[in-house]
């Protein structure tokens, strides 16, 4: 997609389901013009409110779709402003289940226009099964007690600091947000349930033996609605290490207010379980702790107290960077 972008909010109802606009801003700010909101919007990304028409005067190429919802439908509110967009000049990007050129309003403008729509989510190759055999290369996996606790971010943040010392390195992107800061990958909910841990091993290839691929997770083991693409990522990606991700602050899983979350420990032990059989040597890490709703000195203590619980380093990829956990890989 061509940038500037204008990152669209439309009526999200908090911070985490404007994750994808949020997640392309902090990785990719040169190519953020502009926000565009819709009634009762709930976030901001602190850039200039503008139309699609302000946002296309000022050299905006594509209006992209940075909202997350559950089932990922474009719901019926949103189609005038995306039609606005195409009008006014812009190419549309989402990265959501349904795709922008079923909405039949939206696929006769852009038709008639000539404009381009992007559906990120939508893989436009076929993949193999999994076949679980043994690789070169290294590969760590984020994984999570939940959803959205920050496994892309600390996957980016592994990226960004093993290059920075010199290292064989790339952000492996699995989800529409990653694919957008990317530029590539394979969203691997969208891809068929026999195939996931195929299109992992497609995604990760062989390497050089002092290369490493940076696998961002999806979902948690421990959550009903996702575990089992969270299951096929692990076994796919064949981890060499792993980093478990963690909301402290979270009283139940993402939309299940009556399922708690369950302890880092127990999510260190299943998932170092499961990934026992496509690389009996794999092992967590690193612990990346979202400390976003704490104070710095209460973040502090927290990272300090679950580092020295598990014996592994305990890092907020924005506040504290993962010095600590590339380190232990060294």
């Amino acid at each position: 997609m061509d940038g500037p972008y204008l990152l669209f909010l439309g009526d999200a109802r908090d911070d985490l389901a404007a994750k994808s606009a949020k997640g392309v801003l902090v990785w990719r700010p040169e190519r953020c013009l502009a926000q565009m909101s819709l009634p009762g919007c709930k976030t901001t990304l602190g850039l200039t409110e503008m139309t699609p028409g302000e946002a296309a005067a000022k050299g905006a190429k594509t209006m992209l779709i940075g909202v997350a919802n559950a089932g990922g439908f474009i719901p019926d509110t949103w189609t005038g402003s995306i039609v606005a967009s195409l009008e006014a000049g812009l190419d549309v990007g989402a990265g959501l289940h349904a795709r922008l050129g079923d909405i039949p309003a939206v696929k006769a403008v852009a038709q008639r226009l000539g404009r381009t729509l992007y559906d990120l989510r939508h893989p436009t190759r076929e993949f193999a099964v999994g076949k679980g055999s043994k690789r070169p290369g290294m590969r760590l996996l984020t994984v999570g007690t939940d959803c959205s606790c920050g496994k892309m971010f600390t996957s980016l943040a592994l990226e960004k600091e093993m290059r920075k010392r010199g290292w064989k390195a790339d952000f492996r992107a699995t989800g529409q947000t990653g694919i957008m800061i990317a530029g590539d990958g394979v969203s691997v909910d969208a891809v068929v349930a026999d195939f996931i841990s195929g299109a992992t091993e497609w995604l990760a290839p062989a390497n050089d033996p002092d290369h490493w691929d940076l696998i961002e997770g999806q979902g948690s083991l421990f959550h009903p609605s996702y575990a089992g693409v969270t299951l096929g990522l692990i076994h796919g990606s064949q981890p060499d290490a792993m980093v478990v991700c963690h909301e402290p602050t979270r009283a139940h899983m993402r939309g299940l207010p009556d399922r708690k979350l369950p302890s880092i420990k127990d999510c260190i032990a299943a998932t170092e379980a499961a990934a026992h059989l496509t690389n009996p040597k794999a092992k967590v890490v690193g612990l990346g702790l979202d400390t976003s709703r704490l104070s710095a000195a209460d973040a502090d203590t927290l990272l300090q107290r679950t580092a020295d619980e598990h014996g592994l380093p305990a890092c907020d990829s924005v506040r504290t960077g993962v010095a600590a956990i590339v380190d232990r890989l060294a």
